[in-house]
């Protein structure tokens, strides 16, 4: 039976009022699980140390389908020490954002006996140059608070304080786990090491192949033309690798799990010449292997 042309139009018209935002993230199109690879913390004195053999977690944020997103969105869950930006907009004429001087969010799992929980997040989890809670509270005020599947009150009249913390960290941890990005580049020979370079495309291959989608790889350090190597080139593309950010669609509410890849949204911030990419080693002193 064919449709007539009106309920046609109807059938792809979504209403987002007539949505339950609890039950459906409404304030982005695309979900992004993001990952750093970084070669120290400068808190190594600290026993603040990175994993071996894997990325670790960046964060967990919604974007519109155009980039852009929200930050901030709820400053009564304001827990980042040092708020990044400063304000709701990240311009002057947005709402300041209060730095935060209670007790760090790491001491908000222990009483809901998520001790496992933050065990996993001191070790794959882990900020550069601040300590852990400080960056999963930045992670935590910026984007968990501008999910609609967190708010408090999603949770009912039986919600427990900082109930809200401990799902936003457990739902970004299932992503990751899920998203092992040092083995599906190892799967293709490509490890991490201070002597061979890499090409950009053989390493999105290697972890579309994988991911069924191609994630956007972001690099920093030297532009390619900077480089010796690039001297004469129009490749103004950055060399050293150090991020991933996969973007998907959920299913109903992000907690669940119940996801589906798609295609980065931009291209990589990294060269795209033939061996113009470091993907380094992890410094000496860096690695926790235990």
């Amino acid at each position: 039976m064919k449709l007539s042309t009106t309920a046609a139009a109807l059938a792809l018209v979504a209403t987002v009022s007539a949505v339950d935002s609890c039950c459906v993230e409404t304030y982005g199109g695309l979900l992004l699980q993001t990952q750093f690879w970084d070669v120290n913390t400068g808190l190594e004195d600290e026993g603040q140390l990175l994993p071996a053999n894997s990325w670790t977690i960046h964060g967990l944020w919604p974007d519109y389908c155009n980039g852009s997103y929200t930050q901030y969105c709820d400053l009564s869950r304001q827990y980042d020490p040092s708020p990044s930006p400063n304000t709701t907009t990240g311009t002057p004429s947005g709402t300041p954002v209060p730095p935060y001087n209670g007790s760090n969010i790491g001491t908000f799992l222990p009483p809901l006996g998520r001790y496992d929980l933050l065990a996993y997040m001191n070790k794959y989890w882990i900020s550069q140059g601040s300590p852990n809670p400080d960056f999963w509270a930045h992670e935590f005020s910026k984007h968990a608070t501008c999910f609609s599947t967190f708010d408090i009150p999603c949770y009912g009249p039986k919600y427990t304080p900082h109930e809200d913390v401990v799902d936003f960290f457990e739902t970004v941890v299932k992503y990751f786990m899920r998203l092992p990005t040092w083995s599906w580049l190892a799967s293709s020979n490509i490890l991490p090491s201070n002597s061979t370079s890499y090409t950009l495309a053989d390493m999105e291959s290697a972890l579309r192949q994988q991911y069924l989608a191609t994630p956007y790889l972001g690099c920093s350090g030297p532009r390619y033309n900077e480089t010796t190597a690039g001297a004469n080139s129009t490749d103004g593309g950055r060399t050293v690798l150090t991020e991933v950010w996969y973007y998907f669609h959920a299913f109903g509410r992000p907690q669940d799990g119940r996801s589906v890849p798609v295609e980065r949204s931009g291209s990589s911030s990294c060269a795209t010449s033939k061996g113009a990419i470091r993907y380094y080693e992890r410094a000496n002193g860096s690695v926790a292997y235990h």
